[in-house]
């Protein structure tokens, strides 16, 4: 069993950045991969970034050039630095790692709201 914990959500002005955080439970080395999804209210939830265990990383097309997803192996955490926030942004971010033999773990959740 992953135990994911997020931190680092919250409210910020449009043009603001906000560092999110997730610490797993286990070596990242055990981890396949990383990310962060998000979901809006009545959208489906949706890949933001992921890094893999290789170092590949993955954005979503809405968020190149604005986000950026990190790990620190010794802290066995995975970081999302979101910068140039705008309200589209705004949604609960998850955090979710993928165990080699595809099973799937996720946070619980952190809030993000971007004021216009």
């Amino acid at each position: 069993q992953v135990q994911l914990v997020e931190s680092g959500g919250g409210l910020v002005q449009a043009g603001g950045s906000l560092r999110l955080a997730c610490a797993a439970s286990t070596s990242i080395w055990n981890l396949s991969s990383m990310g962060w999804y998000r979901q809006a209210p009545g959208k489906q939830r949706e890949l933001v970034a992921a890094i893999t265990a290789g170092g590949t990383t993955n954005y979503a097309f809405s968020v190149k050039g604005r986000f950026t997803i990190s790990r620190d192996s010794a802290e066995n955490t995975v970081y999302l630095q979101m910068n140039s926030l705008k309200p589209d942004d705004t949604a609960v971010y998850y955090c979710h790692a993928k165990k080699y033999g595809n099973k799937d773990y996720w946070g619980q959740g952190t809030q993000v709201t971007v004021s216009s």
